[in-house]
């Protein structure tokens, strides 16, 4: 393990550098993004209840997001033709990026041991992560439950302004 895969991330730490593929073709590298305010959105899996609600919703807020000048992405370790047929049966608009490596997953310590009727095995952290225009952390959220987390994630980005 690499000491990024060992230390939680938080809130005034460099961001880790990634570029994944997108849903629909091409790269998104945050290096890119250097001057928004970035919402990363980690989930375990595409078309299942929590992750479409979650997409659903950050879908619905998108634009409240980008006038507070923050671009979202959410990352999972589905591939992009999975993020396709996604994004197409729920009508999503978030930009969905694949980490079938898990090397972002891992650089965030996001992907961890889960435990679900006593058998233990690795998976995504639900988590939210906002990155500040100069590229450092400025909030997370570890554990989260979908319920309002795009309401909270949305104030806090319009705080920042």
């Amino acid at each position: 393990m690499t000491a990024t895969q060992t230390q939680k991330l938080d809130v005034g730490d460099t961001a880790p550098d990634f570029t994944l593929p997108r849903d629909g073709g091409g790269e998104v590298s945050l290096h890119d993004l250097r001057g928004k305010i970035v919402v990363l959105f980690f989930y375990p899996k595409d078309d299942t209840s929590g992750c479409t609600m979650e997409a659903i919703d950050f879908t619905a807020a998108l634009e409240a997001f980008a006038k507070a000048g923050a671009e979202v992405l959410g990352i999972s370790p589905d591939p992009v033709s999975k993020h396709d047929k996604f994004k197409a049966k729920h009508d999503l608009k978030v930009t969905l990026l694949s980490d079938e490596e898990k090397t972002t997953l891992q650089a965030y310590n996001v992907w961890v041991e889960k435990s679900m009727y006593g058998r233990k095995y690795m998976g995504v952290e639900r988590s939210t992560f906002v990155i500040d225009p100069e590229g450092k952390i400025a909030r997370v959220w570890r554990k989260v439950k979908v319920k309002g987390h795009v309401d909270e994630v949305l104030a806090f980005v319009q705080s920042m302004q």
